[in-house]
């Protein structure tokens, strides 16, 4: 690359000089013609110079074509640029009296054929102008061509061959044990299939990878093509549908054209539901662009044998809106879902993206993982990516936990809004609200364990808490859903108990208390109505998941249901309300601090319940301090306007004076 940057800056530094050059080429030709003059002398007059003896040199071109001598010369006191040119009849007597001349007189006399007369100068002035043309034509056709959205290219394909530079094997996919296991067959059979051959075992033409997004579906297509060692071809769904019908279908072909001149290879379709949505569901009917190609897919992936060496791998995040023709055997046989990792999976998946990244020594994979349950594996390599990140905009030599526990808020929530400014007033009533549910967390059995509580702005929240489940289950009880309830109404009752006032804070949390309400009466059976399924997600995914939503039950059952939904949310902000009422010491001890210090980690949530009192701060490290005892360092270090400064601003401006 550097190679070609010095190539392209010796070509633009030449090209002035070249351009001085002509210039002053150009220069030189003007001034010899203004300084050069011919005189066009008449017949009679050459005739006469010629008797005179006054010609000292003569050049004669023939012209036949036009049946005359053209000469030129020059004459005695003529200058060095000076000349004459005289034209003359083509006749011997001329030639006669000009030879005579020459004898008696001894001038030079030089004679020139005819250019016209030239072969070569003939077919250079007929023949050049079409062979100029011809190439021209072909340059601009070869350009039109090779162009990737000439008209003549579009139905070809558009899968690409990953290259053997980008080469992932199962080493770089971690936490997909179970997964990984289910597509050993492939590569076995990639490699040696001979050996399936002899048993008569069909190995599966198609495998489906589906779950939710960033869980690795993409990765692991890669890892089966690099554990076998074959090529590789990549393609996106949306790469068949054009404007143009019939191209998508001619794309389908050549790419399997392609495979099967290549075999045995992978084909890795991500985002497959782009063109292999139901049929019938579309307003284009039969003639719909999108489902003819996807009637070419089913029958290509029929039209091969199973043996043949081609295995299609496809991807998505939506297989109910699928074809059922595509997911039948005989195409894409097998299904792999990919979830979420657990715990061990979230410490794998972190050992991997941690290989080239310094962390501190007391970072252990382990906690951080026991700390992210909900993660996939791309918000995972984005957490320790965001981290790093901080840590080189913070001019740290290693990652700490600082980091992380910014890099986790970041992901979560977004970044945070340190210039917005709001009154003490409304700091206050998050502080509290956010109490309100750190104390719900600490005090119900069942509740989840409060890892972080702060009351810096990020996103569309003033503040919030951070509570992680004490162990990851399957399935949630009854008494944890009432818990996780009880838990989200604890902001709304501290505001009532502490201001005697309601505000619009908690409405995330009504949605969300809302929804786990009207599960538990409607999908789950956890109420008085028995254990009876009310509503289920019928509705079509092309009009919108809620669109159509089933309701299998009268007017009166829609009267009880949500009296029941009503019964469960009194019951658990009455429970959130004793709760608080019994700690209101705890609630205005941790509300106290989160105003002092802004942001509560678990080890100081838990020293405070323990000895009702902040742990000791340490001067060495400005984030564990309370905004009084910055105040103070900002004061010994004259900062201007300190004491108007909230803690993230006493920060940046300490960290600043520190460097």
């Amino acid at each position: 690359m550097n190679n070609n940057i010095d190539k392209k800056t010796v070509k633009k530094g030449l090209l002035p000089y070249l351009f001085i050059t002509l210039i002053i080429i150009s220069i030189f030709y003007f001034v010899n013609v203004l300084n050069s003059s011919v005189n066009v002398l008449t017949y009679d007059e050459f005739v006469n110079e010629l008797d005179n003896n006054n010609i000292t040199e003569l050049e004669i071109v023939t012209r036949s074509s036009a049946y005359t001598y053209e000469v030129r010369g020059s004459l005695k006191g003529y200058d060095e640029n000076e000349s004459f040119f005289a034209r003359l009849p083509l006749s011997e007597q001329v030639m006669k009296k000009i030879v005579e001349a020459e004898d008696k007189n001894s001038f030079k006399i030089n004679v020139n054929a005819d250019p016209s007369s030239s072969t070569f100068l003939l077919i250079v002035m007929n023949v050049l102008p079409f062979v100029i043309m011809i190439i021209l034509g072909f340059v601009l056709f070869s350009r039109q061509m090779s162009g990737s959205k000439s008209s003549l290219d579009f139905g070809k394909s558009r899968a690409k061959l990953n290259p053997d530079t980008n080469k992932v094997t199962f080493n770089d996919v971690a936490g997909l044990k179970e997964e990984k296991e289910e597509l050993k067959e492939l590569i076995d059979f990639l490699k040696n299939p001979k050996k399936f051959q002899k048993l008569g075992a069909r190995i599966p033409k198609g495998v489906l990878l589906f779950g939710p997004p960033g869980t690795g579906k993409t990765l692991l297509a890669k890892a089966v093509a690099g554990e076998a060692d074959v090529p590789f071809y990549f393609i996106s769904g949306s790469d068949f549908v054009e404007l143009f019908v019939g191209v998508g279908a001619s794309r389908v072909r050549d790419m399997f054209q392609q495979a099967k001149r290549n075999a045995p290879c992978l084909i890795f379709i991500d985002e497959i539901d782009a063109v292999g949505r139901q049929r019938g569901t579309g307003l284009g009917g039969g003639h719909d662009e999108r489902e003819q190609t996807l009637n070419q897919l089913l029958t290509e992936m029929d039209g091969f044998g199973a043996n043949e060496g081609i295995i299609i791998i496809a991807a998505t995040n939506r297989p109910d809106v699928l074809d059922p023709a595509l997911l039948r055997p005989g195409r894409f046989d097998r299904q792999v879902t990919v979830n979420l990792p657990d715990v061990k999976g979230r410490e794998e998946i972190l050992a991997v993206h941690a290989r080239n990244k310094k962390l501190a020594d007391g970072i252990t994979l382990s906690n951080l993982a026991k700390r992210t349950p909900g993660f996939s594996g791309a918000d995972l390599e984005n957490l320790l990516n965001e981290a790093a990140l901080l840590a080189v905009r913070r001019d740290k030599d290693v990652i700490t936990m600082s980091e992380i526990d910014e890099a986790t808020d970041r992901v979560l929530m977004g970044p945070a809004k340190l210039s917005h400014k709001y009154s003490e007033n409304d700091r206050k009533l998050v502080a509290y609200h956010e109490a309100g549910h750190a104390v719900i967390g600490l005090k119900l059995a069942n509740a989840s364990d409060v890892q972080k509580v702060t009351i810096i702005p990020r996103g569309s929240a003033g503040g919030y808490n951070m509570m992680v489940p004490s162990e990851e289950k399957m399935c949630s009880t009854k008494t944890d859903l009432l818990e996780e309830i009880t838990g989200l109404l604890g902001g709304r009752s501290a505001e009532e108990i502490v201001f005697g006032e309601i505000t619009t804070g908690a409405h995330n949390d009504f949605e969300k208390a809302t929804k786990i309400a009207r599960s538990m009466v409607t999908e789950y059976g956890m109420s008085d109505l028995g254990p009876l399924q009310f509503e289920q997600q019928t509705g079509s995914v092309f009009l919108g998941r809620d669109y159509n939503k089933s309701h299998n039950f009268s007017n009166e059952v829609a009267n009880e249901i949500d009296m029941e939904m009503r019964k469960i949310i009194n019951d658990c902000h009455k429970k959130a309300t004793d709760i608080i009422k019994k700690n209101r010491d705890l609630l205005q001890l941790i509300a106290e601090s989160l105003l002092e210090y802004e942001t509560l980690t678990k080890e100081q949530i838990d020293y405070l319940v323990e000895h009702g009192k902040m742990p000791e701060e340490n001067d060495d490290n400005y984030e564990a301090m309370s905004i009084t005892k910055l105040r103070e360092i900002a004061k010994k270090k004259e900062v201007k306007n300190y004491s108007k400064m909230s803690k993230s601003e006493l920060l940046k401006e300490l960290n600043e004076l520190d460097k």
